[in-house]
């Protein structure tokens, strides 16, 4: 079993205060630092682009995991690569050749990650998931934080957990869309071993990000 790992987005962060918000994250024992960009086309909101990561990349050794909800998203991807982003994650639908965009990925020397919408089937990706290093599964739809988190998307989970056994794979798989201390056991036991939080890391126990990174751990 992949140790789990805990990428808490900055979507939940002081905007003000990015720098030192990601120093506490570090401190606090994340693993990585998710970063949502969206572009208030293929998602109804707007974040951050390749200028504010270059900005933040100088704050922190830690991986810096781009989730990127833009389209088209295969022209941006030499921006956010030399921007500071190590994992590039893209949905299969903002681009019209996946296999391509996979392919950049890799020639920018970075980790590919494909995620998957709520209602995104996983044949869409079946036959690529020997490229991929991490497939994203979405337990909300995708552009705002807080949202409700969807527990019909863990057999999901289940299902690529077995693919990648039957096919001797070892992608990780990641999950995102309020994650909190009520279903982190259930998506841990479906069989993600990396969870993305947002809300929960930076408000619950007064702040307190090391005890919550620890309690979605299951320490």
């Amino acid at each position: 079993m992949k140790n789990i790992q805990i990428s808490p987005s900055i979507l939940s962060a002081d905007f003000s205060q990015l720098g030192s918000e990601i120093k506490r994250l570090e401190e606090g024992g994340a693993d990585m630092i998710h970063v949502d960009v969206m572009d208030g086309h293929f998602v109804p909101n707007l974040t951050i682009g390749p200028p504010v990561i270059k900005a933040l990349r100088k704050h922190s050794s830690l991986k810096f995991d781009v989730h990127l909800m833009i389209s088209p998203v295969h022209k941006y991807i030499d921006a956010y690569a030399d921007a500071g982003a190590d994992i590039i994650t893209i949905h299969p639908e903002a681009t019209e050749n996946l296999e391509n965009s996979i392919k950049r990925i890799k020639e920018k020397n970075k980790k590919v990650g494909v995620s998957l919408n709520p209602e995104t089937k996983i044949d869409l990706i079946i036959d690529l998931l020997d490229q991929i290093d991490l497939v994203l599964i979405m337990s909300v739809n995708p552009g705002f934080g807080g949202q409700k988190f969807m527990p019909e998307v863990l057999d999901k989970i289940k299902e690529l957990k077995k693919i990648r056994e039957r096919k001797k794979l070892d992608f990780d798989i990641e999950i995102d869309g309020g994650i909190n201390f009520d279903n982190c056991k259930s998506a841990i036991d479906a069989g993600a071993n990396i969870l993305v939080s947002g809300t929960t890391v930076f408000k619950s126990n007064d702040g307190d990000i090391k005890k919550n990174i620890n309690l979605l751990k299951l320490k």
